[in-house]
């Protein structure tokens, strides 16, 4: 068990460390946008970027490792997130929004190539360990979540620039792990033939199992994104919590993401997909319920929790419900729709926090997000009637 599982520990101490790049982005990059953006509306675009750079590079990431294997991309990918946060030091150095935004874009290009380590550690487990080797690799977030923001806070005035050098240390992580892609030996799978798309996209979506889960995982993305963008201009500028306290929030919420995969293989079990499904929407009920009534840190700390406990559920059910939605040679079409449908929503999401949160009350950006439920519920609801 431990032979097996070395690599797969490895590669989860790869994707920490490198990860944490993103979280620390997910703290400072909407407080610095509204520094550099010529509008706060604007604050948000560059985590908007960088989810825009995940959704672009994940298809080439993808080809790449087809070619040239996974650890030689992994390699070439940590390289440009290393030249991502030269670039935003240079664009904090120069108070230029756009080379900012630019190099938000390269980090998540980077990001799309580290998502990729969950599928590399399951291949190094036989079948049976594959839930397993990839709940590992998920509950790696959990070291990012709180070496990110901590990262942003410890280089925010080591450089005359702030924040400046906070992304060179996100560099400097990014190094690290990829001097320990040196200990990496990928998995080696035999080649197979690849299996003829059968139907459309568009036939596809005419699935309502497959409907739901997209829109399950769509959704949980949406309302993820929507809140935690805003979250740290809500609570630092507007409401005027510390950058301390907003950086535990953060680091909260992105545990709170991760934590509970330790447990849904059980809630599998206990209350299926769709119950998981429902789990998740009284999760973001309860994080507009705390949010309307509670503006303190600890009120905030309780909706991001509840936050990322719902997205956990429905983008882990959303996850497991897509392959019983397509058939035999179909997963890579039913795939690519679904990560393009996610990430579109959640740059859609991110980019339209910025505006939000200058245009309206926190608790009226929190009750938006009721959009977004209410289709999920809507179809939970039609496909349990169109499986019968």
């Amino acid at each position: 068990m431990n032979n097996r599982f070395a690599t797969v520990w490895l590669l989860a101490a790869i994707n920490a460390i490198a990860m944490s790049s993103v979280p620390m982005m997910m703290l400072v990059g909407s407080l610095i946008g509204a520094q550099l953006a010529p509008a706060e509306r604007w604050a948000t675009l560059p985590i908007a970027m960088m989810v825009i750079g995940t959704a672009c590079g994940v298809v080439p990431a993808t080809r790449t490792m087809q070619r040239l294997g996974r650890r030689t991309t992994f390699g070439i990918f940590i390289a440009i997130g290393i030249l991502a946060c030269a670039v935003i030091g240079q664009a904090l150095a120069m108070h230029s929004f756009v080379l900012f935004c630019a190099g938000s874009c390269l980090l998540g290009v980077t990001a799309a190539a580290l998502q990729q380590t969950r599928f590399a550690a399951m291949e190094c487990v036989p079948l049976a360990d594959g839930p397993v080797a990839a709940s590992i690799i998920m509950c790696a977030g959990i070291v990012a979540a709180f070496a990110g923001p901590e990262l942003a806070v410890r280089g925010q005035f080591l450089s005359p620039v702030e924040f400046q050098a906070s992304f060179w240390l996100g560099a400097a992580c990014l190094l690290a792990a990829g001097a320990l892609l040196f200990l990496y030996t990928p998995a080696h799978r035999p080649a197979t033939q690849p299996s003829a798309d059968r139907r459309t996209s568009l036939a596809l979506l005419g699935n309502p199992t497959l409907l739901l889960a997209v829109v399950s995982g769509a959704s949980a993305f949406m309302v993820m994104s929507f809140v935690m963008t805003a979250t740290p201009i809500s609570m630092h500028l507007h409401h005027g919590h510390s950058l301390e306290d907003t950086k535990w929030v953060l680091q909260s919420h992105i545990a709170a993401m991760f934590l509970p995969s330790l447990l849904t293989p059980w809630l599998f079990r206990l209350i299926k997909i769709r119950g998981l499904m429902l789990a998740g929407l009284a999760c973001y009920c309860a994080t507009i319920v705390i949010g309307l009534v509670d503006a303190s840190v600890l009120g905030f700390w309780g909706q991001l929790v509840m936050l990322g406990i719902g997205w956990n559920f429905l983008f882990v059910s959303g996850t497991a419900l897509l392959p019983m939605a397509y058939q035999p040679g179909e997963e890579y079409r039913a795939q690519a729709l679904n990560d393009t449908v996610i990430f579109s929503s959640q740059a859609a999401a991110s980019l339209g926090a910025g505006w939000a949160i200058s245009a309206v009350s926190w608790q009226a950006l929190l009750l938006l997000c009721l959009v977004p439920m209410v289709v999920l519920l809507v179809l939970l609801l039609w496909q349990r009637v169109a499986a019968q």
